[in-house]
């Protein structure tokens, strides 16, 4: 008949120095081990083998304590890990960012592929007092139906660049001032065409706070 020994015994017993291997046959039943070699009888009698009582040994020693330790040989996983991390979902999480990475332009070097296109600001309406918004758009197309200020911006970046494209409406003869960040070569500020819906393009590059540099107007598109 097969012993049922408490727990406790595996360690304290006077007459155990040792732990062993489980069997197939034993098993832990609340607080007692049930071993299919070591009997009730062979333990009245103290006569259970050293290796009868090296059944539990081989288990105790080979679990992963709770805390520290050294695991050697390969960790199986299945799809799920414990804490509830989907392997395949973390896979296609990896597969993404390494995707998006691999997209994603060098800090240094690299070559670009593909369209570039700026932002655009087209404003239908323009009179009066304007400022552009250099943080949101990189061009700006302006339909002028009055006398034009471009007052000082405060969104423009230093080596920002763009066009500005001035429409006039089909009244014409609309001009354009400039506020003290807008620079022209010479100081002379820009002279407009002044037909009814003639169009003009000057471009700009910031080179400073405060330092919105405006190229030569190029005039009368048509």
């Amino acid at each position: 008949m097969a012993a049922r020994i408490p727990v406790k015994a595996i360690y304290s017993g006077s007459d155990v120095t040792s732990l062993g291997e489980f069997t197939s046959s034993d098993t832990i039943a609340g607080s007692y081990l049930t071993d299919g070699s070591v009997t009730a009888a062979k333990l009245a009698a103290d006569t259970a083998t050293q290796a009868e009582l090296d059944v539990v040994s081989g288990v105790a020693n080979a679990a992963l304590p709770k805390a520290g330790g050294t695991m050697t040989g390969n960790l199986v996983m299945g799809t799920n890990l414990v804490d509830g991390i989907d392997i395949s979902a973390r896979d296609a999480i990896l597969t993404s960012t390494t995707t998006t990475a691999g997209a994603a332009l060098p800090k240094a070097g690299g070559t670009m592929t593909g369209a570039v296109i700026g932002s655009t600001d087209t404003d239908a309406s323009n009179t009066g007092n304007v400022t552009l918004d250099f943080s949101a758009n990189q061009n700006f197309v302006l339909t002028l139906q009055g006398a034009t200020t471009l007052v000082n911006p405060s969104t423009e970046t230093v080596g920002q660049s763009g066009f500005i494209t001035f429409i006039q409406d089909g009244t014409g003869g609309r001009v354009v001032s400039l506020g003290t960040d807008y620079e022209t070569a010479g100081g002379f500020g820009i002279t407009l065409s002044t037909a009814a819906s003639a169009t003009d393009i000057v471009p700009y590059v910031v080179v400073a706070a405060n330092r919105i540099l405006l190229g030569t107007p190029q005039l009368a598109f048509a």
